[in-house]
């Protein structure tokens, strides 16, 4: 089963902006030989920091040699992007699949710490689940691998930011960078668009014996059993980070073309969720088991 077109019809009304944000119109220019010369070895945590923060870089890390694609890339991994309307070596990237900035960010957050971080750069720079901020005056000696770097064409306005990427300390990062060039390790650049930096690792995790999973859609209805006979306990306004225990056939459900009688169980919620609603290619659930 497969959710990949839903997931962006959610998004979609946000995917070109997010795209328009990762241009890289403040960054110096980058070949794509530069980015192949990095070996993957090379990204890597280069200080002490939290398992969980160590774990972003990881995920992100693994990506390295994927393309740039301007609207790219998704908490599943790459996915073709569109046309930069602008031209350039953007011009064809909807046949070219990868991540742009924000979305190998988003990813990073989801596979390796399952932070679910908003579409759009300058939506990821004013994150209220950030657990600590940076200035640009204070440079980078607060910071600590799975930071989160920014720029903007006004640092002082989150709102302008453009470009966003993955601190690794001994001041490296990992990008993805523009059109042309492929997720590469660089050089922090602390030029006057440079915005601050912001932390996400220290978030709440999922509890033990449980699995992250996103829901997709608006308005889930959450049931006290598996089925829908009984009224729901609670509604989803959007897509949403859910925390699985279990996982059991109940009633046969029918909706967006799918039909499915698995549902999951969420503790958090003391409710069951059809399997339709979560967003994984398999309608039942890998790694999770039955109740």
């Amino acid at each position: 089963m497969r959710r990949t077109n839903r997931t962006l019809a959610v998004a979609g009304g946000l995917l070109l902006a997010t795209a328009l944000t990762c241009t890289g119109t403040a960054m110096a220019a980058a070949s794509p030989l530069s980015s192949q010369t990095v070996a993957a070895a090379d990204c890597r945590p280069l200080a002490n920091a939290p398992a969980q923060a160590q774990a972003i870089v990881n995920a992100a890390c693994s990506q390295i040699g994927v393309p740039y694609s301007w609207g790219g890339g998704s908490i599943h991994g790459p996915t073709y992007g569109q046309d930069y309307p602008g031209g350039g070596p953007g011009a064809h990237d909807s046949q070219v699949k990868g991540f742009d900035c924000s979305h190998l960010v988003q990813y990073a957050a989801w596979q390796g710490a399952g932070i679910a971080l908003p579409e759009g750069s300058w939506n990821q720079a004013q994150w209220s689940g950030a657990t600590a901020r940076f200035t640009r005056d204070q440079g980078l000696g607060p910071l600590q691998p799975g930071d989160l770097l920014l720029w903007g064409s006004n640092p002082g306005n989150l709102n302008s930011v453009h470009h966003i990427a993955i601190y690794l300390g001994d001041g490296k990062m990992v990008e993805a960078r523009e059109s042309g060039t492929l997720v590469m390790v660089s050089d922090v650049r602390l030029n006057a668009q440079y915005a601050g930096a912001l932390r996400i690792a220290g978030n709440e995790q999922p509890p033990a014996g449980t699995k992250r999973f996103m829901t997709w859609g608006t308005g889930v209805s959450l049931r006290p059993e598996p089925g829908t006979q009984k009224p729901p306990v609670a509604r989803l306004p959007g897509p949403t980070p859910v925390d699985v225990l279990c996982q059991a056939r109940g009633e046969m459900v029918h909706a967006e073309g799918y039909s499915n009688d698995a549902w999951s169980y969420l503790p958090k919620y003391k409710a069951w969720i059809s399997n339709i609603y979560i967003d994984d290619p398999a309608a039942w659930l890998p790694g999770v088991p039955a109740c």
